[in-house]
C-alpha cells in the first residue's frame, strides 16, 4: 500500500498552493536550523503555522468542557498521534492526579479500512495510511510524554489498532465499568463513525462531548451523514469553534 496516499498536506496543496510552498519553507528550516540541538523543542513554535496553533486551540477548548465530567476520553482516527499527544498533556495540565481520566485511540494504522457511497468521490480505501509499524513509534512517543507527568507510574494512554466498527464494540465489551465524558471523531468517512457513534451512546455520560473534526463539509459528507442517522443534527445544538472551520463538537444531552 502506498504510503500516505491522501494527506493533510496533499489537501493544503490542492486547496491553496502558495501556503502549502510556505509550509514547505517552514519544514526545512526546521530540519535545517542554527538552533542548539538541546534547544530545538523549545522552540518549536517558531515553526508552527495559524492552521497547527488553530487545531491545538480548538482541542484546547473541548477538553476544558470536559474536566468537571467524570469518564475516559476517545479519540477514533489517531493518524499520526498529534491529537493524542496534545491530549495526554492536557491532562497532564489540567488534570494532572485524575488516574481515572484514561485516554484511548483507535486507528486501523493502514488508512481506511472501507469507503461508502455516502463518503463521495474524493477518497478511497487505504488513504491517511502511515508507515508500517508506526503504532510501536507512537507508542513510544506517548510513553515518554506519560512518565513526564505527575502520574508517572500510571499507564494512562492507551492505542488500539484495527478497524473501528470492530474494535469498538470489542473494547467495550471487554471494559464494561467504561463510561466515556469525551470522544473524538476524525475518521473522516461514514461506515465507521456511524458504527462507533452506535456503539458508545450506551456508555456515554450525560453531557459528555462528542467532537467532530470535519462536520458540515462537503469534502468528507460521510461524517455528517453518519452524526445525522445516528444521533440527529436537529436534536443537539452543533457547536462551532472559532478556532477551526469544519470543525464542531455537541453536548450530550
Amino acid at each position: 500500500m502506498e504510503h500516505n496516499q491522501l494527506s493533510e498536506a496533499k489537501i493544503l496543496q490542492q486547496k491553496n498552493p502558495d501556503e502549502y510552498t510556505s509550509k514547505l519553507k517552514l519544514a526545512e528550516e526546521l530540519l535545517n536550523n542554527p538552533i542548539p540541538e538541546d534547544e530545538r523543542l523549545y522552540n518549536i513554535a517558531l515553526f508552527l503555522d495559524r492552521r497547527i496553533i488553530s487545531r491545538f486551540l480548538y482541542i484546547n477548548e473541548i477538553y476544558q468542557k470536559v474536566i468537571p465530567l467524570h469518564g475516559v476520553m476517545m479519540e477514533f482516527g489517531v493518524n499520526y498521534g498529534q491529537n493524542l499527544a496534545l491530549l495526554q498533556n492536557l491532562r497532564s495540565i489540567y488534570e494532572p492526579f485524575n488516574a481515572n481520566r484514561k485516554l484511548i485511540g483507535f486507528d486501523t494504522f493502514e488508512g481506511f479500512p472501507v469507503v461508502a457511497p455516502e463518503d463521495g468521490k474524493g477518497v478511497k480505501e487505504g488513504d491517511f495510511t502511515v508507515p508500517e509499524n508506526y503504532d510501536e513509534f507512537l507508542s513510544k512517543i506517548l510513553n515518554f510524554h506519560q512518565k513526564n507527568s505527575a502520574l508517572s507510574n500510571l499507564q494512562l494512554t492507551e492505542l488500539v489498532k484495527g478497524d473501528a466498527s470492530l474494535t469498538v464494540p470489542a473494547y467495550l465489551k471487554n471494559h464494561p465499568e467504561t463510561i466515556i465524558s469525551f470522544a473524538y471523531f476524525d475518521m473522516d468517512i461514514y461506515k465507521p463513525t456511524k458504527d462507533v457513534l452506535e456503539a458508545i451512546i450506551p456508555y456515554l455520560t450525560k453531557g459528555a462531548i462528542i467532537a467532530f473534526d470535519e462536520i458540515n463539509d462537503a469534502n468528507w459528507p460521510g461524517e455528517t451523514i453518519a452524526l445525522r442517522e445516528v444521533l440527529g443534527t436537529n436534536k443537539f445544538r452543533i457547536h462551532h469553534s472559532t478556532f477551526r472551520g469544519t470543525a464542531a463538537y455537541l453536548v450530550y444531552e
